[in-house]
């Protein structure tokens, strides 16, 4: 494995996918047709979806005009282009769903790898570094992981991996309000968060006005949509972090439509959930 960040994000790419993979492998026929909390989405449509997006990375990396183009013509579809993927995709026996998966994920490893030191990599939002890709791939898995462990009545055990999840949605803060035809704050925010484990994990500097604090667990979920405002144990001080913690997405593509209030889930976050940092705290 490559040093560097790369390759921490990639080794922890690896895990979370391996977990996912454990959680599916063994899954009958009529289970892979269990529908998950995206609509319309069953347990298949979600590794379609992931095993579509790796390929498209692929495409990304080695042919980027070739994405370019493909890219294009799909946005002019009428239909949507990742709804339209996972269907296809879901449709295809699951044996050989799981194989197409594993094989994408592994060529994109290698690929990840092979790309040239500086060089980014075309993707639907701006262009990214391969760690920065590579961390959007483990966004990607950790989200729709847990929604196939959710369709399957599963409580995924937290782990400090989330924070590539955190990170990406601190550094895609302007790209939330871009998203939605809103001007980004010109102020940085200070986020303070805690992971699963205890450890403290800070972005922004310290005497910031705009604040985000709470369970890097809870702010992932947030940060992915997977769960509504008033679920998490997330809390914002100032305007402008009140209104970013209100549109965070840390993904490309459209926001969709908010999730909606269920009961809060703190009791399954782990150490973070109840150990919060204050606003005063130094890194």
């Amino acid at each position: 494995m490559s040093g560097g960040v790369l390759g921490v994000v990639l080794a922890d790419l690896a895990d979370e996918s391996a977990e996912l993979d454990t959680r599916v492998a063994d899954l009958t026929a009529a289970e892979w047709e269990s529908p998950t909390p995206a609509a319309g989405w069953t347990i298949a449509h979600q590794i379609a979806h992931l095993a579509w997006t790796d390929q498209a990375a692929l495409l990304a990396i080695a042919q980027p005009d070739e994405f370019a183009r493909q890219i294009a013509e799909l946005w002019s579809a009428e239909s949507s282009p990742v709804d339209a993927a996972a269907e296809e995709g879901a449709r295809r026996p699951p044996d050989e769903l799981l194989d197409s998966w594993r094989d994408g994920r592994r060529a994109l490893r290698e690929a990840l790898l092979a790309v040239p030191a500086g060089d980014r990599i075309q993707w639907f939002g701006p262009p990214m570094s391969p760690a920065s890709m590579a961390t959007a791939r483990f966004m990607e898995t950790w989200a729709h992981g847990l929604d196939v462990a959710e369709a399957l009545g599963d409580r995924p055990e937290p782990t400090d991996r989330v924070r590539h999840v955190c990170h990406l949605g601190v550094r895609t803060r302007d790209f939330s309000y871009v998203q939605r035809g809103l001007s980004p704050p010109a102020e940085p925010f200070r986020v303070e968060l805690i992971g699963p484990s205890g450890d403290r994990w800070t972005w922004g500097p310290v005497d910031a006005t705009q604040w985000v604090s709470g369970a890097g667990y809870d702010f992932a979920l947030l940060a992915t949509r997977r769960r509504h405002r008033d679920d998490v144990d997330v809390r914002a001080k100032g305007a402008d972090a009140e209104r970013w913690l209100e549109i965070i997405q840390a993904f490309a593509g459209p926001p969709g439509a908010d999730p909606e209030r269920r009961e809060k889930l703190s009791d399954t976050m782990g150490p973070g959930a109840q150990h919060m940092p204050d606003n005063s705290g130094e890194s």
